[in-house]
């Protein structure tokens, strides 16, 4: 079988490799569609983002979807030739945090394509992948591209999970990439009754139209654009920064309401916080760091059809151009998710 690995920035080679036999509890899948994230393009033009940094190569991918080629002993629920979104989420059940409900701050996590640990957890980006039949979810009438943007949108429905109540509220959105307009989707199914999202694109700003946003104000040509909402302390209820700029959360603040929820998702590195606004308006600031039971539901909402993710899927590639993908990825001008078919 074929891989998609990394072995340093700009490096990135189709090697073969062995596929496995399902053991007990696990299934073997012939992988459909692979999804390139913000973390994958971190590894190929950096090597790393922050203190993570490769030590050795890795294969990349953690949004995949696939079909079921063989199952091992004592799997149940699943079919051969079924369709599945794949969970990278893999906690080890018996940590602390694990017991405390916690599982995406699992100690033993082994989450696809991360360099976190050493040795490297190796990713999803392979024709023929082994996973344990729990991170298969049917996801029977979506396609295989839809069924692989369940994991960003797992992160998305995290996020709002940690804002909170969004019933009637004030939502702002700064960042209009593929997390930014998946939080816009996530925001407007938890009841969010205005959306206001913010980018330095026109092309990402138009997509975060089509996907629910009531004003899409681009900053690069108005840089005041938000200066409208600062009245009377502000007005936004919530804050999704998907776009790890300093620049972005601190032009953010200003049009936030009193006690308003700062929910940062961007990782662009260490960010410069406006402290003493945050402290006078007793803004409440919050982390989000994946999911793990969200990802079902995610598949859930797409298959009800309660939420439509394929707007978001501009390019589709095949494996054969993986590194072309990897640079179409790049362009925030023209691809929003760009997708590698396997088969």
């Amino acid at each position: 079988m074929k891989s998609i690995v990394i072995h340093g920035p700009k490096d990135l080679r189709v090697e073969e490799g062995q596929a496995g036999e399902p053991g007990p509890g696990e299934v073997r899948l012939r992988l459909a569609i692979g999804g390139v994230c913000g973390s994958d393009l971190h590894y190929y033009n950096h090597g790393g983002f922050g203190a993570v940094r490769l030590k050795e190569p890795m294969i990349l991918g953690h949004e995949v979807s696939g079909h079921v080629e063989a199952l091992g002993a004592g799997v149940s629920g699943l079919v051969v030739g079924q369709l599945v979104a794949v969970s990278p989420s893999r906690p080890c059940g018996h940590c602390r945090y694990c017991a405390e409900g916690l599982r995406n701050h699992c100690l033993n996590m082994r989450f696809y394509g991360s360099a976190m640990p050493f040795p490297h957890i190796q990713g999803a980006f392979r024709e023929v992948l082994v996973a344990d039949a729990a991170q298969c979810v049917p996801a029977d009438g979506l396609t295989p591209g839809e069924a692989a943007v369940a994991e960003p949108l797992a992160v998305c429905l995290h996020a709002a999970r940690r804002a909170g109540d969004l019933m009637g509220k004030r939502v702002l959105v700064t960042g209009c990439g593929p997390i930014g307009t998946l939080a816009i989707i996530a925001a407007r199914r938890a009841g969010a009754a205005e959306i206001v999202a913010t980018d330095l694109s026109a092309f990402t700003l138009d997509m975060a139209r089509r996907v629910g946003a009531d004003r899409a104000l681009n900053t690069r040509d108005e840089p005041d654009a938000l200066a409208p909402y600062a009245a009377d302390k502000g007005t936004f209820d919530v804050l999704f920064e998907c776009s790890g700029s300093a620049a972005a959360l601190a032009g953010a603040i200003p049009v936030l309401r009193p006690r308003a929820v700062v929910m940062q998702l961007g990782l662009g590195g260490d960010m410069t916080i406006p402290m003493t606004a945050v402290t006078a308006k007793e803004l409440d600031l919050r982390g989000s760091f994946r999911f793990h039971e969200e990802y079902a539901t995610g598949v859930e909402l797409m298959r009800k059809r309660l939420v439509d993710v394929s707007p978001l899927i501009t390019h589709t590639l095949p494996l054969a151009e993986a590194e072309s993908a990897f640079h179409l990825a790049n362009d925030r001008t023209s691809a929003m998710k760009v997708q590698i078919a396997f088969a």
